[in-house]
């Protein structure tokens, strides 16, 4: 008989103006892995879904699991989406089994969280205001997505113009990353696997994903040769580390 464990399926969270088709790449090649890519609030198929902030996002993923009769699960999600997973991991949910985050930020301490809110309300501003092609191609400038070229910057705006404008300046004031607690202490003080995912040329998340597995020996970091949106720039070399990852959890649980 094959073992419980060998079927608990991994959960994958998008980042901000993507959708659960961003992962499909990375899911063609992970034939035997149950994946599941949820479209986030504001995003995809729900995007009239509205959320305030953290806690209802963590009750909106809890639901969805429910609605799919998950019980036991893996967690990976990328920038947006690994700050929603690692919240939801904090609530300590009782089926979670291992958390992957993808160049994700922990959270600020709350003397830079002001100003970050203040950051974040002018984009979701330009997002609700302003032609989404001209928003879209000045958010592809920021420092974090300097490892993309012309090309691939201009696939990535063609990619993301189906998105509501509403939709996306609702997610990003709910889940601004001031509004986020600073959960580095509890990735300190949590037992749940933890495997960081940073890639060498997203300078910003390489260096904190550096620090925290220099601070928290139980962090698992791992590096790939990339900028910030690794799975979809590199599917088939996230696909073997995710595959590797999933592995890893099984083998673990099965010497539990």
């Amino acid at each position: 008989m094959a073992n419980k464990n060998t079927n608990v399926p991994l959960v994958l969270l998008h980042g901000l103006l993507g959708d659960g088709g961003d992962w499909q790449p990375v899911i063609d090649r992970l034939p035997a892995i149950r994946c599941i890519a949820l479209d986030l609030p504001g995003h995809g198929q729900h995007s009239d879904l509205n959320v305030s902030d953290f806690e209802q996002s963590h009750q909106w993923l809890v639901t969805e699991l429910a609605s799919r009769n998950i019980e036991r699960y893996l967690l990976a999600g990328y920038s947006l989406g690994g700050r929603l997973a690692l919240y939801h991991a904090s609530r300590e949910p009782v089926g979670l089994r291992g958390l992957l985050l993808e160049n994700c930020h922990p959270g600020l301490p709350a003397s830079e969280r002001t100003a970050r809110i203040q950051h974040d309300e002018l984009w979701a501003q330009r997002f609700e205001r302003e032609p989404l092609a001209d928003v879209l191609t000045d958010w592809y400038r920021q420092g974090v997505f300097a490892d993309l070229d012309d090309a691939a910057r201009a696939s990535q705006i063609a990619r993301r113009l189906g998105n509501d404008g509403q939709g996306i300046a609702t997610m990003l004031r709910a889940t601004s990353l001031g509004k986020q607690p600073d959960l580095a202490p509890w990735l300190m003080a949590s037992q749940l696997p933890v495997t960081y995912v940073s890639g060498k040329r997203d300078h910003k998340f390489h260096q904190l994903a550096c620090l925290l597995a220099s601070q928290h020996s139980k962090i698992n970091h791992l590096e790939l040769d990339g900028g910030h949106n690794l799975h979809a720039h590199q599917p088939e070399i996230f696909a073997r580390l995710l595959a590797e990852w999933v592995n890893q959890q099984r083998e673990e649980k099965r010497h539990d």
